[in-house]
């Protein structure tokens, strides 16, 4: 394995089959590269307005960010990356950060404000909204995508 270690927290488990299978594709390709370790924070209940919901998932997310971690969001609102500028972020950051990139995804209704603020970067997947299930899976999509241009497989074209 070559970098440094990944992390990515999500709210909820993935419930879908295929968002599951395409999740757990992507995330086996990208560890025979370099360790990812996956966090799934419990959902909040249903029955909160999504503003108490958010922020009950927010505490859960920041609860699971460790020391380390360089908290790095996914939001709509974000910096809008190509693939190869999200490899060359990772490049970077294996070279230059002290801790671990650390993706965060957001659950049904979004993210609370608190966990944006303690992001160091806010990132966009698309202009459009995505259901969280898929952006999960974009997500890791791309990190391989990445991991493959860092190493020139011909994956990337």
């Amino acid at each position: 394995m070559t970098g440094k270690p990944l992390k990515y927290i999500s709210v909820g488990k993935l419930k879908t089959p295929f968002w599951k299978d395409a999740a757990a594709h992507y995330t086996t390709r990208i560890t025979r590269w370099r360790k990812l370790d996956i966090t799934e924070v419990r959902d909040g209940d249903s029955a909160l307005p999504p503003d108490q919901r958010n922020a009950l998932e927010g505490r859960r997310i920041i609860e699971a960010l460790d020391p380390q971690d360089i908290a790095l969001v996914l939001d709509e609102r974000g910096q809008h990356l190509t693939s190869p500028q999200l490899a060359d972020m990772l490049r970077q950051m294996d070279h230059d950060a002290k801790g671990r990139a650390c993706f965060i995804v957001g659950g049904a209704w979004g993210l609370d404000e608190a966990v944006r603020q303690r992001a160091s970067r806010c990132i966009s997947l698309s202009h459009m909204t995505l259901p969280h299930e898929l952006a999960r899976v974009v997500l890791l999509e791309q990190l391989y995508r990445a991991e493959c241009i860092l190493r020139k497989v011909p994956y990337h074209h």
